[in-house]
């Protein structure tokens, strides 16, 4: 069933509702994080109704779900930069318990791999948050890369890094890989929130719900998740068989 909303605002005030219960369920909860532009109202949000609320989120923990290869944490385009600036910054989180893959690490491979042993040390993620790419990738995840697939470093296509150059000021700036959580990283969360907004993932949902699951459409392992909800945007739901179509309620409350 996809969940479809009048607008990301709507999107977002329906997420933040939904994360403000997790941290009052387990103030130590581990949240999954992602960026990007679809995320930008959810966390605007989720900021505004966290300090409306007065609602503890010092012993929340978090897990980016990638990072760029090569840009350090103060790179205006490194996604420690974006998440500084939207989210951890806004709020009085312990900046121990936030974590994100180092694109400067010179052991990539044990960095992986520890960042998906801390994932599960943690508990395990509570929520995870989910854009998707116009080619079906989740995180960094593109298309071939296996459902069984931990924390790595991947190639970016030509199709991500086209997507991406919107953000800087040249081809030759787009960073070539980064790392990302895996699928099976993914998936082991106990809740996922995928957001899709736009006119121009019109036709990626369009596939995702005609086709079957294929690593070649990496966000089709979310079929096999037993708890996750597709929140879109009316453009983005447009050429979704109505039938599979659930229009919540919108209540302004957070």
């Amino acid at each position: 069933m996809f969940l479809v909303f009048p607008d990301s605002a709507a999107i977002a005030t329906h997420l933040s509702a939904r994360l403000q219960d997790i941290i009052r369920q387990d103030p130590q909860a581990t949240l999954g994080l992602a960026t990007g532009g679809t995320m930008e109202p959810i966390y605007a949000r989720f900021v505004q109704d966290v300090r409306d609320n007065a609602l503890d989120v010092s012993k929340i923990n978090s897990f980016n779900l990638d990072e760029y290869v090569g840009l350090s944490a103060e790179h205006e385009q490194s996604y420690a930069y974006y998440m500084h600036q939207h989210l951890f910054s806004q709020l009085p989180f312990d900046a121990a318990r936030l974590h994100l893959p180092n694109g400067l690490t010179k052991e990539l491979e044990q960095h992986c791999q520890d960042y998906s042993a801390a994932i599960a040390a943690s508990g395990g993620v509570a929520l995870q948050l989910l854009g998707v790419g116009t080619n079906g990738h989740i995180g960094f995840n593109e298309p071939g890369t296996p459902f069984d697939s931990r924390t790595h470093v991947v190639a970016l296509s030509e199709r991500t890094r086209i997507d991406n150059s919107r953000f800087f000021d040249s081809m030759d700036e787009v960073p070539a890989s980064a790392i990302t959580m895996g699928i099976a990283d993914i998936l082991s969360a106990r809740e996922i929130a995928l957001v899709v907004t736009g006119e121009h993932k019109a036709r990626t949902m369009f596939n995702y719900q005609e086709g079957g699951i294929t690593p070649e459409l990496p966000f089709t392992a979310l079929k096999q998740h037993a708890n996750t909800h597709i929140l879109l945007d009316e453009a983005a739901a447009s050429l979704l068989d109505p039938n599979l179509c659930h229009r919540p309620l919108i209540s302004q409350a957070a």
